[in-house]
């Protein structure tokens, strides 16, 4: 069975990191891309990191460049996110998505709050 669990999501102050996780099973991580999106309330998903099989991290938002960072480890099965400088408007649930040609699974996300 294919899953994709998020973990790591929580309450953050301002300033604050967090690291987020994406455990994978059910299927050949090390053969899939791996995207984090995240969605924020009353808005569209959107495309945060893509983590390539060999462990190399995009980031692709412009709100998070130099904040975040994806890392993955292929003999975990789990890739990660790295957040710092953690801002309210990071607020939002994060998903991971692993695709692989026709192949796309996506976790049931976690929630971060950054507030104080």
């Amino acid at each position: 069975q294919v899953q994709l669990v998020e973990s790591g999501g929580g309450l953050v102050q301002p300033g604050g990191s967090l690291r987020l996780s994406c455990a994978a099973s059910g299927f050949t991580f090390s053969t899939y891309t791996i995207y984090w999106y995240r969605q924020a309330p009353g808005k569209e998903r959107e495309l945060v990191a893509v983590i390539d099989t060999a462990g190399g991290s995009t980031v692709n938002a412009d709100s998070v460049k130099g904040r975040f960072t994806g890392s993955r480890d292929n003999a975990k099965k789990t890739v990660y996110l790295q957040m710092s400088g953690l801002k309210p408007e990071d607020t939002a649930v994060y998903y991971c998505n692993a695709r692989y040609f026709t192949a796309n699974y996506w976790g049931k996300g976690t929630l971060v709050t950054v507030s104080s």
